[in-house]
């Protein structure tokens, strides 16, 4: 992929509202993330870059990844509109790095 596709891919990361009012899935432009992966604290996540960056936000306690969505858990007394926009930044951010 070049670097002004991914570009482009990353603007394209778009938040699903899912049946659990406190999920939300991040559809990825691509198939990103060969295999699963679950981290279920900031400890966990330390040594994958997207998913500490997404802890590193608070007020998470979830983070799934697979193929091409992120989905991630945040706690019931925060509200995604302090979240909806840093992850989506985090994810566009992760793609680029990742050229």
């Amino acid at each position: 992929m070049t670097k002004a596709k991914v570009m482009h891919a990353a603007m394209s990361v778009q938040a699903k509202p899912t049946p659990n009012p406190n999920a939300m899935k991040f559809v990825l432009p691509a198939r990103i993330f060969a295999r699963p992966l679950s981290f279920a604290s900031a400890q966990e996540a330390a040594a994958h870059p997207l998913a500490a960056a997404i802890f590193a936000l608070g007020g998470v306690y979830n983070v799934f990844m697979v193929q091409d969505f992120v989905t991630v858990n945040k706690l019931p007394d925060v509200a995604w509109e302090t979240l909806l926009e840093p992850i989506q930044k985090c994810i566009e951010d992760f793609l680029l790095s990742n050229l």
